[in-house]
């Protein structure tokens, strides 16, 4: 059991504590560029084998602590302390326990051995306390509640030479409860591809409350003065960051792409149909790779999850909790230990508690029935993005039919038994003989994970722009969730990775923010538009460059669109 609580921390600390570009060869001097932003003071270290400054950890907003607690974001107080950047805290985050039943399955292990697992990790998540969180060391000494920072990076020679540029914003994943500026991994190959024929993008990388302290919501929470979507909130507050004090390091605020992979995606087609508005976001283009969130659109899914960290707040730390202004009084530590249990217990499986839900203002509907109802912003320039197996990292490895339908029935718990019906029986059907894309009942939960969480998500976002978005269909093995990111952040130090696929995905990548929403360029595959006839480039390791027609492009995404479930 302590080898299984090792195993699954240590996961949690892996996705957090990769490498931070910051300290890459970094030199520090009096000869350093200073940026005044007014109400603070920024020094850049320098990296002298990529040309580029970085300014790091630049505070965007104030501490969300104490009574900023679950509040919307404020501007950051006046400081005018020389700021270098050492100072690099990230946002408290963890996993769901499933995750270790999921790497056994992935690594091959049979039906006994995953029941041995499952058995130990519901033991596991049962025994949990907050004294037996807190009395192992953090999972990164980093992990701070006031961890709303910041990173630009800008070329050398744009600063130098007072040039100005695109900008690229970056918005990590991570289940929204996990992940930060840094975690993707470093961006210097990309950097230097954005250069080649140009003089680059500035890039800009941000941390956002994650887990309880960034998802709760619901209409007790929000009475209580709780801001659902708080961490959305703190992207957008970031985004408008850009748009004020972008210019100060040489990027051009009217000339932003925002480009974000599984929950950074999703919350971006949430900033693109933001308050059901057609208005202008703060971005013009927007590259969105395997968009994920949980379809949350009722207020009864939302007071759930409320009442249950209410719940195991007051069995896990004091039967004294019972408000919003409780949960702001529990120190630090404590909470995100509470945080730590509640997101290890996420259920159903495959799920993370958390996530962006529908609050009646700055998401007044799920972004598929606002880009169906034109609700959005029309001017940008899209590229979107799914994989070939998407789903099967978050299916359950001793899936059966039974297990679909309850499970479905648990995602979707407003969803009315005809609807349920309909889908167990005519959306996903239980037919194996080639018909569907699939031929055994764990590819069919897959598939249908991968549709409902992503493939349709995308499809959607490049429905909404049919003559300025492309879109990338990401086939190399294994295909699965997120394995475009290391392409996306390839530096050549994985031998794993195929570099000629990476350099062309951060060809297109760049070329996308540098002009004028067009992937497109010299020694590249012709990446067409998306259009009317749902072509999607496919980027694999065989055959780079073939076009085919959306794999969601089919009635299974067009029936979900208009959300019959919610």
């Amino acid at each position: 059991m302590i080898g299984l609580l090792f195993t699954v921390f240590t996961t949690i600390a892996l996705s957090s504590a990769l490498p931070n570009n910051a300290r890459s060869d970094p030199k520090a001097s009096a000869t350093l560029p200073i940026v005044d932003l007014q109400y603070a003071l920024h020094q850049a270290t320098i990296n002298e084998t990529g040309k580029y400054y970085q300014f790091s950890n630049i505070r965007y907003a104030a501490p969300p602590t104490g009574d900023l607690r679950f509040a919307a974001p404020a501007p950051p107080a006046v400081n005018r302390t020389l700021n270098d950047g050492h100072h690099n805290p990230i946002c408290p985050q963890a996993l769901p326990f499933w995750i270790q039943l999921t790497a056994e399955f992935l690594s091959g292990a049979n039906s006994s051995k995953l029941q041995t697992v499952e058995e130990q990790v519901a033991s596991l998540e049962n025994s949990l306390t907050v004294e037996s969180i807190t009395s192992y060391k953090p999972v990164d000494p980093r992990t701070s509640e006031d961890c709303l920072f910041l990173d630009v990076i800008v070329p050398q020679s744009v600063y130098d030479e007072k040039k100005t540029v695109p900008v690229l914003v970056w918005i990590y994943g991570g289940g929204y409860v996990s992940g930060d500026k840094n975690s993707a991994g470093n961006p210097s190959t990309l950097l230097a591809t954005a250069k080649e024929n140009s003089d680059g993008v500035v890039y800009v990388a941000m941390n956002y409350r994650l887990g309880l302290f960034g998802w709760l919501s619901g209409s007790s929470f929000a009475s209580q003065n709780g801001l659902p979507n708080a961490a959305l909130h703190d992207q957008r507050f970031a985004l408008e960051w850009v748009q004020k004090n972008i210019h100060l390091f040489g990027g051009d605020p009217s000339r932003v792409t925002v480009i974000g992979e599984s929950a950074g995606a999703g919350s971006i087609m949430h900033h693109m149909t933001a308050w059901g508005s057609t208005d202008d976001a703060p971005f013009q283009q927007a590259i969105i790779q395997s968009p994920g969130f949980p379809p949350i659109s009722s207020d009864a899914q939302q007071e759930k999850i409320f009442n249950s960290v209410i719940l195991q707040a007051q069995n896990l730390v004091s039967n004294n909790i019972t408000t919003v202004a409780d949960l702001k009084k529990v120190d630090f530590a404590t909470l995100a230990a509470l945080n730590t249990i509640v997101i290890a217990r996420s259920g159903p499986y495959g799920t993370f508690t958390f996530g962006p839900v529908v609050d009646g203002t700055y998401v007044p509907k799920l972004p598929s029935q606002l880009f169906a109802e034109g609700k959005y912003a029309r001017n940008l320039k899209v590229m979107t993005a799914h994989n070939s197996d998407e789903g099967l990292i978050f299916t359950y490895p001793l899936t059966t039919e039974t297990f679909i339908a309850n499970n479905l029935a648990n995602l979707f718990p407003n969803a009315s038994n005809d609807t349920l019906s309909y889908m167990i029986n005519t959306v996903w059907p239980p037919t194996y003989d080639g018909s569907y894309p699939y031929k055994n009942v764990i590819q069919r939960a897959t598939v249908a994970i991968s549709e409902l969480t992503f493939n349709c998500n995308a499809r959607y976002a490049a429905l909404a722009y049919p003559e300025s978005s492309h879109s990338y269909y990401f086939t190399v093995p294994p295909g699965y969730h997120a394995a475009d990111v290391a392409y996306t952040f390839y530096n050549g130090d994985d031998n794993t990775l195929n570099a000629t696929v990476a350099r062309t995905m951060q060809g297109y990548i760049t070329n996308f923010a540098k002009s004028d929403g067009n992937p497109n360029g010299p020694g590249l595959p012709v990446f067409p538009m998306y259009g009317n006839d749902s072509s999607m480039l496919v980027i694999s390791d065989t055959v780079l460059g073939s076009v085919q027609v959306d794999s969601a492009a089919n009635d299974r995404c067009a029936w979900m669109q208009s959300a019959p479930y919610a």
